[in-house]
């Protein structure tokens, strides 16, 4: 019986030892199961690695300006020849005072064109004889306004302006009083022509008209009466020097039909 028992507790210690060892070994696995965990601990532990900047994009080259065009150089002008001098018209020599009271054409005088000018009227406006271009003209010079021998000249022209008017003649009286002078004249004797002034006494030279007179045996410079018909060509178709009031109107508008 003692066997019996002895046996028994041996097979229960046998049967205790090997349930133990399966017992050891699950406590041994768990002691070691921390294990990963401090390995995860570790990890946890460690620094997270911090991404490196991203180094920035390289700043675009500035670009070069682009190089200044080169300026052409201009081409040299050419020299223009010098034009060749223009040889001014000789004038022909107006011809000398007649002795004659009223002259008829001279020879000198007609034909040949017409002196040009640029005077002021009484009005302060110019006239030119470019202005008179294709039209006819008388031109008469007096000496001096609102003299009696220049009065009655001036309103025998008024008194038959009607009759000049009907040729497309135009008047226009010529001497070296001023504007303001001429504006009175034409004025007090309601002259319906142009009077123009001409203080330099250019164009009485260009006429001739301007020279020397004899008045009682007193001998001076001055306006020498005279009237000029110049045509629509601007040539001058007749000449009147020294010229007499009484009649010379009417010799003028005569001339005129067969003139003009």
């Amino acid at each position: 019986m003692a066997a019996k028992k002895k046996s028994a507790r041996a097979t229960k210690k046998s049967k205790a030892k090997a349930q133990s060892k399966p017992a050891k070994k699950a406590s041994k696995q768990s002691k070691a199961a921390p294990k990963p965990a401090k390995k995860a601990k570790a990890k946890a532990k460690a620094k997270p690695k911090v991404a490196k900047k991203a180094k920035p994009a390289p700043k675009p080259a500035k670009a070069k300006p682009a190089p200044k065009p080169v300026k052409a150089k201009a081409a040299p002008k050419p020299k223009a020849s010098p034009a060749p001098k223009q040889t001014k018209p000789v004038k022909a020599k107006p011809a000398p005072v007649a002795a004659a009271a009223t002259m008829p054409a001279v020879a000198d005088d007609v034909g040949r064109p017409a002196p040009s000018f640029d005077l002021t009227d009484e009005k302060g406006e110019h006239v030119s004889s470019s202005s008179l271009a294709g039209k006819p003209y008388l031109l008469y010079f007096y000496p001096k306004d609102d003299t009696p021998g220049c009065t009655k000249e001036a309103c025998d022209i008024r008194d038959n302006f009607a009759r000049f008017g009907q040729q497309g003649l135009r008047v226009l009286g010529v001497s070296p009083d001023s504007e303001q002078s001429h504006a009175k004249f034409g004025k007090k004797y309601g002259l319906p022509f142009t009077l123009l002034s001409d203080p330099d006494k250019a164009l009485a030279n260009a006429y001739g008209v301007w020279g020397e007179k004899d008045n009682y045996g007193k001998k001076y410079m001055g306006i020498i009466r005279s009237s000029f018909l110049v045509g629509p060509d601007g040539l001058i178709k007749k000449a009147y020097r020294k010229v007499r009031v009484d009649g010379h109107v009417a010799a003028v508008l005569d001339d005129a039909k067969a003139f003009l």
